[in-house]
């Protein structure tokens, strides 16, 4: 009877806190009831055992540490159905500390929207985190209250798989676009459509040696404050919940143990609240970098940078209690841990209601909601980028009747959805529309559609170019859809060679010889090379991977429902020679002007400007620029200048356009970039239409680190260049800074 009463008190003191106590005062009343093996178990995160299709099945031992209280958190659950079963679990543990559950919700749940690369090239922040909110409402909806995105990484080296998961290789671009998506997942924080963000990879892991993933980093700190960091602390000025570390060593030191970046930036300069998770396994990972000689060393390392939840690799669940007890590491460091991490659970309402992200009904409600797949549509058409329409082949006319649909990616759906995809418990592929339904759907009865295969996407036989050729006979017109497979970009998925994979270029040879029209659909999660394609083929069109919505946007845009704005957000390279390539750039004492090669900063065998540069894209309709106006030419460190441009629509469709702002600071203590993106705008204009847009220019577009890593503006003189991409300058004008 002894113990019923006081298990019945220690539940009343977890769940009945006073509506007046502030969340810090309920999390330390709770923290004071804990023993040192209850906090350390907030610490553990561990991975489901249920499949995506069968029965939940539950390992006997998570069972077993669960009711003791010795988990904090579960990834890789999904569904109502799953999650409440292991929250049961939970709920007989001593002090009822409920479970976070967590999961890769990258680019949509249910509802798959464009590759986080792909959204980039939209250059549409409120679109970007329209995409996050609706993953997280259909996330929450099924139980999950935490995604392990957005991925903020800023990359230069399209090797790198991961390119596919971020925001590409501007460190502009990919902070307004973490800000966005940050503030998309999360909404108000509690509300039962919103979960967690993670910020991750922290940090610098987009730099991996080599472009090979998980590889090694090393840069100043300088390049690291001002290229890698800036997105991460957009994240933290967004309120991101919690971060993630990065695999990779920085400079020597590994990131799961490192104390600058965690310590000394994150939860130091930064004043972060949240929590930091592992990336999986990485803290026990730190064994094999040869930092730490087993995983109890890695657990002192971790604990004591700031690492605060592990994942996966049991590092913290059998060693850190022994640490306290050897005076290795002090209690308070497991306390600073367990009390970001209870902090989230009081304000995600789990304390009040375990079960609240756990309704069926809802679950039901969002997993087919048409609003979902008609903002994934209108999101996907905005996310493609026309890269060239030579002769005006697009938009495609309505009174076609037939056309050639030709490739190895015309019927596929599950390519559509591209890496880093839910795979939905109890929901089939139907729902993705593929781009031979796309057409379909388009043209309907009046327009007879053609298929062939023509090849695999990496088979090296030839046996279906004779079908392609016969069917693109027929035709008026061929559509040839090529790519890489979804899963040839992604972790773990770096390439040394960007060349269209297989026999695909030399099927576009051979059709090119029908003298046909084609147009060319180029399917991918990163920047290929495909350089006798851009040379010799004039209508390309770069879809990515655009989710479940691709065959219905894609034709949107082939139609001209939809008039293509999507501006790239990498650089294109001509050759993976050219790795890296950036815009922003330093100049060197011998730059290539105009190519000269002599003695100069140059390739003597291939020039030294990309394929297609960064902010490149084009339109069906034409932009001109002009009126170009600065509201004075100097201005102190406290004044603003107003720079105001006419933007005008000469074509005659409706378009929407991003007007871009690049400056460059002349002369500095340390050399800057030849250009860098300070703003942009995406304005639409109907045919005929003007519209005047104004930026202002203040002390922190014009500030960078110096060599003390002081972040500082220097008097001088600044260019100012406006234009549709960072190789197509319209205006230019310049002001100075003065003291």
């Amino acid at each position: 009877m002894k113990k019923s009463i006081t298990l019945a008190f220690v539940f009343a003191s977890v769940f009945a806190f006073s509506q007046q106590q502030s969340i810090d005062q309920k999390v330390d009343a709770l923290l004071k009831q804990m023993t040192l093996e209850e906090k350390i178990g907030q610490l553990n995160q561990y991975t489901g055992d249920n499949t995506a299709t069968g029965p939940i099945t539950i390992n006997a031992n998570k069972q077993n540490e669960i009711k003791k209280g010795l988990i904090g958190s579960m990834l890789n659950i999904m569904g109502t159905k799953y999650t409440r079963q292991y929250q049961e679990l939970a709920m007989q543990s001593r002090l009822k500390i409920p479970l976070l559950f967590g999961l890769d919700v990258i680019h949509g749940y249910k509802t798959t929207f464009p590759i986080p690369l792909a959204e980039a090239a939209s250059w549409d922040l409120t679109a970007i985190e329209l995409a996050a909110r609706v993953a997280a409402t259909e996330a929450a909806a099924s139980g999950i209250h935490w995604t392990f995105a957005p991925m903020v990484d800023i990359a230069r080296d399209p090797r790198w798989g991961r390119v596919m998961e971020g925001a590409g290789e501007d460190t502009y671009l990919g902070s307004k676009i973490a800000y966005a998506r940050v503030k998309g997942f999360q909404g108000n924080l509690g509300d039962v459509n919103s979960v967690m963000a993670c910020a991750k990879h922290f940090a610098a892991y987009g730099a991996a040696v080599g472009g090979r993933d998980y590889n090694s980093v090393d840069m100043s700190n300088r390049m690291l404050w001002e290229t890698y960091l800036p997105p991460f602390k957009a994240a933290v000025d967004a309120g991101a919940a919690t971060f993630m570390n990065s695999f990779n060593d920085l400079n020597g030191i590994p990131a799961s143990a490192n104390n600058y970046l965690l310590r000394d930036i994150l939860k130091g300069k930064w004043n972060f609240q949240g929590f930091v998770v592992s990336d999986w396994g990485s803290i026990g990972e730190m064994v094999n970098h040869g930092y730490v000689k087993d995983k109890k060393e890695a657990a002192l390392a971790s604990i004591t940078a700031g690492s605060d939840m592990d994942m996966e690799s049991n590092a913290y669940r059998y060693n850190l209690e022994q640490l306290v007890k050897e005076n290795k590491v002090p209690v308070a460091l497991i306390d600073d841990a367990v009390k970001r991490i209870l902090h989230k659970k009081f304000e995600l309402g789990l304390f009040d209601d375990p079960y609240k992200f756990c309704s069926p009904e809802r679950e039901q409600k969002e997993m087919n909601n048409p609003e979902h797949t008609k903002a994934a549509r209108e999101i996907a058409a905005k996310s493609i980028v026309l890269l060239k329409n030579q002769q005006d082949v697009l938009p495609l006319s309505k009174g076609l009747k037939t056309i050639a649909f030709i490739g190895p990616m015309v019927k596929p759906k599950r390519d559509n959805h591209g890496f880093w995809a839910v795979d939905v418990k109890g929901i089939d592929s139907t729902y993705i529309v593929s781009q031979w339904e796309g057409l379909e759907n388009k043209v309907g009865k009046r327009t007879k559609i053609l298929y062939a295969k023509g090849c695999g996407v990496e088979d090296k036989s030839k046996e279906g170019f004779a079908d392609a050729l016969n069917v693109a006979s027929q035709a008026e017109v061929i559509i040839l859809s090529i790519g890489e497979n979804f899963n040839k970009s992604g972790e773990a998925k770096s390439k040394s060679n960007l060349h269209l994979p297989g026999v695909q270029e030399e099927l576009v040879k051979e059709l090119q010889k029908t003298g046909k029209p084609i147009v060319i659909l180029i399917n991918a999660g990163r920047p290929l090379v495909f350089d006798w394609i851009a040379d010799n083929m004039p209508t390309i069109v770069y879809t990515w991977w655009l989710g479940s919505e691709a065959g219905n946007a894609i034709a949107d845009v082939l139609f001209g429902d939809y008039n293509p704005s999507g501006k790239l957000p990498m650089s294109f390279p001509r050759t993976e020679g050219q790795i890296p390539i950036y815009y922003n750039h330093f100049n060197t004492g011998r730059p290539s002007i105009n190519e000269d090669k002599i003695y100069k900063s140059a390739y003597i065998d291939l020039p030294t400007t990309p394929k297609f540069p960064f902010g490149y894209g084009l339109s069906y309709t034409a932009f001109e620029y002009s009126d170009l106006k600065l509201s004075k030419k100097t201005m102190k460190n406290n004044e603003t200048i107003t720079v105001s441009v006419n933007v005008k629509n000469t074509g005659s469709v409706k378009g929407e356009e991003v007007v871009q702002l690049y400056l460059r600071d002349k002369v500095g203590s340390v050399v800057r970039p030849v250009i860098e993106l300070k703003d942009f705008q995406k304005i639409t204009l109907n045919r005929g239409e003007t519209k005047t847009i104004e930026f202002t220019i203040d002390n922190q577009k014009l500030s960078f680190y110096n060599n003390a890593l002081e972040f500082v503006s220097e008097p001088g003189d600044f260019d100012l260049m406006i234009g549709s991409s960072s190789a197509d300058i319209r205006l230019r004008d310049s002001f100075e800074l003065v003291k």
